[in-house]
This record gives structure tokens, C-alpha cells and sequence, in this order.
């Protein structure tokens, strides 16, 4: 009997205990969760609701120091509407509202001669203290509608990225960027307030047991340094301003994780006004969507592929003469002059075509290709943007000498730039290849934030060869970039510059005075923290890269060093 009785005290004090605890969770929602919701709910027991006000998850920018910047928010407002067929003196009521706030009189006015239409919007993101004066007035006729809009306080800072909400039909969905995206895990349900509080208790449970948490509905934290990528896009307008560029695009990249601390591409837009923007082609983001042939940037890979079949060593040496023929076709270094017997540090050095295609023949076409593909070249990244584009390498799948003797030297192949910046990762990343990502952790309703893990990195180059090719490009950079003039004393730096000729639309061959620059370098040499890509679509005033983009990229690295306080390595 005794024990009998103990058990219904045990059970009866456990069913205390879990209604306790869910009662405290239910407290915690209704005020710490939604607590600024029912105050808006409070204060407009007088308004009518928005048919077409969504909630949406944020978007956060990380610092640094691991704090978060928001990047794409929630506002809430305030819609004022009339009722046409319900105002009498529309001259007095123009007036008394266009005292409280700004209100476009012919809108006003024509709005209000609509007898038939039983509802006209005149005025649109109201403060609630403005609102709070408009239902002070109490005039018939005159409606609050409570209202959302979607605000990005950071205004065009990496606005490529970020994207933005706009109409689909008659629905507001992310259209650009991550708003995009992440359309499924950022949209979330508007009835937060009445939904059973058992269900939304384990709801949020089922949140943090889900195995991928970019498949529940949170906010997005991204990988995005708010700092780092105004300072990108600040150097990148410089870039604009002195050589007018069609386009200009960089990427600030860790090395070692994929995380893309900065992505930006100019001309760029704010997204709180892109129903300004006259060409919505603005909106596209060249840095995933476009596909360019490269050119000589790609060299370090084709040296890498060769020293890591064992074809050649940065010792190996070949008898230049300015030209070779393959097919056909004549194949030039950039100036046709022939240095001789040289070595691969001098092909890297001086940028020699004629160097890049004996390494690709000496490494063998098979071989070659199959390099070209394990840097993930020719296929789609996976970074968490949509509309991404694979690249173009199919001539070096089916083609003919001429095709892999200009692929060596980054011609007639064409890839992305995010494509380009993983690909490179490999020099960066211990010979692994990186997964470029965004979205780095998802933090849900409840305020507990999970991290988005992964794909196990796959080994690409051997450790040596890596070591090499940090040695090689850091010679590069030190004594062959423009005489040595940027050579930093306590720090290595890895780079490599590529001139491009642009191709004529149709396969008509190239223009010859048209260009594509690139850069991409990585530091500190032989540990490296980050890896950074520039390009520039059609600079004017220049034609080589080095001129162009060699003195921003340093600009970009000292920062980055200073902003992480990277110690130096030499």
C-alpha cells in the first residue's frame, strides 16, 4: 500500500514538474519571443491587419569579434488608408493628416473621389509615434493597417549577396541573393502568436534535433565581415574610378574553412530601392552567374598539376623561342620574344605562354584534364547563391592539341570566378579543396543558434607540391611583380596576375584591344589565413593586369592583416 502511494506521489509530482517546465517555456515565448508582438498587437486593437504582411527571418553580417550586424531585417509600421465612400470633408481630413506627416496630395485626392473602392492606401512606413497621432484624430474614414517591410541598414554593402525581397506574383519573396536562397529557411509563419503553445514549444525542438539546420525556419548568420567588404568595395570603386572598367568583381576568401569573408561586384544597387533601378541586369551576380576566360592567372595551376604528377620541378628547364605552333595556330608569349633555356620560376615570373603549354604537354593531356576537373573546374561550386553556372572546360575533354596548349595558359576554357578562387584554394588549403560558403549557422525563434556544417574537404595536391608552388608564387611576387616595388619585408605574399584577350562573340576569335584582369593572391605564403581574387571587365588606360589590380590588392591585404592582426612570418 505504501509503496502504491509512493508511486502516485512520484508520478503526480513528475506531472507537476513537466507542467512547470512547459508553462516556463510557454512564459518565455509569450515575453522574451513575442513579447514585442502582442505590444503591437495592444496597440492596434483599433487598426485593421495587412493582407499581405509576412514575416521573414533576418539576415546577419559577423564581425570579427563573433558579434552580429544585421543585413536584412524586418521593419515594422504602419499603412494609413481611407475609405472613400466614408470621408465627408476631404479638404479638412488632408489637412489635419498632412500636418502629422507628409501626404501626397493628388493621391489624396484621387484616391478619395473612388466611392466604389472601399479601400485606398495614401501613405505607407508610418512610424508607430506618428501612427499613434493619426488614431488620436479619430476620423471617420481613416484606417491604420499594420505593415512590414523589409529594410537592409546596410544599404548596397554587398548587396550582390544579400539579394532581396520583391514581389512574385502576388507574394513577397527573396528574388536576388541569399533572400533567394534561403527562401525556406527565412520565411517564416505569421501566425507565431496563436499557434498552439504545446506545438510551438516542440516545434522549436524538432529545430535543434533536424540534422540540416538551413531546412528550419530561423535567421541566416552569414560568414560576410561587414569591415573587410566595405573596405573591397571601397578599393574596388577606386578601381572603377581610374580605369572604367565594364565591371569589377573580388573575393575575399579563408583559406583554410571556404568561409567568403567579402564578395563584391560594382556597379552594384541598394536593395531598399531597387524598384529605382533602371537596368535589372544590375541585379545579377557575375561572381557565380558569368563565365570568363581567365588567362594567365591559371598558369600556377597548370605548374602545380605538372610538379605534382612528377612531370617536372621548379628546377626543370626548357628552350624558349617565343613561340610554338599546335595545330595550326601560332602560340605566343605576350611580347613574341624568346628568352632562351629558362627555368618554371621563370615561366611564372615572366608569364610565358609557350612555359605553360610544355609544362601541359611534358604533364600529358590525359593527366592534365584530369587535374583541371579535381580542381573542381568546369562544375558548379555549390555555394549557397542561386543561379549558379558551371564553367566551360569541354576543350580540353574532346579537343584537339591547340585546345589543351591554350587551356595550359587559361584560353579558350571559361569558368566563374568562384569556380577560379576554389580552384586556387588548393594552393591555399594545403592542397585540399575548399568549400566556398555563406551561411555559416542558423538561429532560431528560440534564440538558440546552430552551426552549418560542411563537406569533408578532398586532397587535390600533395603537401609538397603546395610547399613549391608557396615558394615559387612568393618569388612572384617579391621580385617579378612590377620589379619588386610591392615586396612586403616582414611578410610573404603568394600572387599571380592574368591578362586575358576577350573573345568575340559567335567564335570569331579575339579582340585586340579588349580585356580581361585578374589577380588572385594568398598570405602569408606558406600559412596561409585568406586568399583574395580581383578581376576587372575591359579596364581602360592599362593592358596588363599588374598595372591594374596589383596595387589594390595589396591595399586589400594590409588590411587584412592589420583588421586580424596576422603576425608576420619573415
Amino acid at each position: 500500500m505504501r509503496s502504491k502511494f509512493a508511486r502516485r506521489t512520484l508520478f503526480l509530482s513528475w506531472v507537476f514538474i513537466v507542467g512547470a517546465v512547459l508553462l516556463i517555456l510557454r512564459l518565455y515565448f509569450v515575453q522574451i519571443i513575442h513579447g514585442d508582438e502582442y505590444e503591437r498587437e495592444a496597440l492596434s486593437q483599433y487598426s485593421e491587419p495587412s493582407p499581405d504582411t509576412g514575416n521573414r527571418g533576418d539576415i546577419f553580417f559577423k564581425k570579427n569579434d563573433g558579434s552580429l550586424v544585421a543585413a536584412a531585417v524586418m521593419q515594422t509600421g504602419w499603412k494609413i488608408a481611407i475609405q472613400p465612400k466614408v470621408l465627408t470633408d476631404h479638404d479638412e481630413v488632408y489637412e489635419k493628416l498632412n500636418v502629422i506627416l507628409p501626404i501626397d496630395k493628388e493621391k489624396f485626392f484621387t484616391s478619395a473621389q473612388k466611392k466604389d473602392d472601399p479601400y485606398e492606401e495614401i501613405a505607407f512606413r508610418v512610424s508607430d509615434a506618428l501612427a499613434a497621432d493619426v488614431r488620436k484624430l479619430k476620423i471617420p474614414g481613416v484606417i491604420l493597417v499594420q505593415d512590414q517591410w523589409r529594410m537592409y541598414p546596410a544599404g548596397s554593402l554587398a548587396a550582390h549577396t544579400i539579394g532581396f525581397v520583391g514581389f512574385q506574383g502576388n507574394k513577397k519573396v527573396g528574388v536576388y541573393g541569399l533572400e533567394r536562397y534561403y527562401e525556406d529557411l527565412l520565411s517564416l509563419p505569421s501566425s507565431g502568436l496563436y499557434v498552439n503553445p504545446f506545438a510551438e514549444i516542440f516545434t522549436n525542438m524538432g529545430s535543434l534535433l533536424a540534422m540540416d539546420p538551413t531546412t528550419q525556419q530561423g535567421d541566416a548568420v552569414t560568414s560576410i565581415e561587414p569591415s573587410v567588404e566595405q573596405n573591397m568595395e571601397s578599393v574596388l570603386k577606386n578601381v572603377q574610378k581610374i580605369y572604367s572598367p565594364k565591371l569589377t568583381g573580388g573575393i575575399v576568401m579563408n583559406a583554410r574553412t571556404g568561409e567568403i569573408i567579402a564578395m563584391a561586384v560594382l556597379p552594384s544597387f541598394n536593395p531598399n530601392t531597387y524598384n529605382t533601378v533602371d537596368d535589372p541586369s544590375v541585379f545579377t551576380n557575375p561572381l557565380v552567374e558569368s563565365i570568363y576566360e581567365m588567362g594567365s592567372i591559371l598558369k600556377p595551376l597548370t605548374i602545380a598539376a605538372g610538379i605534382d604528377a612528377g612531370a617536372i620541378t621548379p628546377q626543370t628547364t626548357y628552350d624558349d623561342k617565343g613561340f610554338v605552333m599546335r595545330s595550326g595556330y601560332k602560340i605566343s608569349n605576350f611580347d613574341g620574344k624568346a628568352r632562351g633555356v629558362i627555368s618554371m620560376q621563370e615561366v611564372l615570373n615572366q608569364s610565358l605562354n609557350t612555359g605553360a603549354v610544355f609544362v601541359q604537354e611534358r604533364t600529358g593531356q590525359e593527366t592534365f584534364a584530369k587535374y583541371m576537373h579535381e580542381y573542381g573546374l568546369g562544375e558548379e561550386t555549390g555555394i549557397d547563391l542561386p543561379s549558379e553556372v558551371a564553367g566551360n572546360i569541354r576543350a580540353i575533354e574532346n579537343g584537339v592539341d591547340i585546345d589543351y596548349a591554350s587551356a595550359s595558359f587559361g584560353q579558350g576554357i571559361a569558368v566563374t570566378p568562384i569556380e577560379m578562387i576554389r580552384a586556387l584554394g588548393v594552393l591555399a588549403n594545403q592542397g585540399m579543396l575548399p568549400e566556398p560558403h555563406l551561411v555559416t549557422a542558423v538561429r532560431y525563434e528560440s534564440g538558440i543558434t546552430r552551426n552549418v556544417t560542411t563537406l569533408p574537404q578532398k586532397r587535390i595536391l600533395k603537401p609538397e607540391t603546395v610547399e613549391a608552388m608557396a615558394t615559387m608564387l612568393t618569388e612572384v611576387y617579391d621580385k617579378a611583380l612590377l620589379g619588386g616595388e610591392l615586396k612586403q619585408e616582414r611578410y610573404s605574399i603568394a600572387a599571380k596576375t592574368g591578362t586575358a584577350q576577350i573573345g568575340i562573340p559567335g567564335g570569331g576569335g579575339y579582340y585586340a584591344d579588349r580585356y580581361l584582369h585578374s589577380f588572385f593572391g594568398y598570405f602569408p605564403s606558406h600559412d596561409p589565413k585568406f586568399i583574395v581574387f580581383l578581376y576587372a571587365v575591359e579596364p581602360q588606360k592599362e593592358v596588363f593586369a599588374s598595372h591594374t589590380l596589383a596595387r589594390p590588392f595589396l591595399e586589400i591585404t594590409k588590411f587584412l592583416i592589420n583588421y586580424y592582426n596576422i603576425p608576420p612570418d619573415r
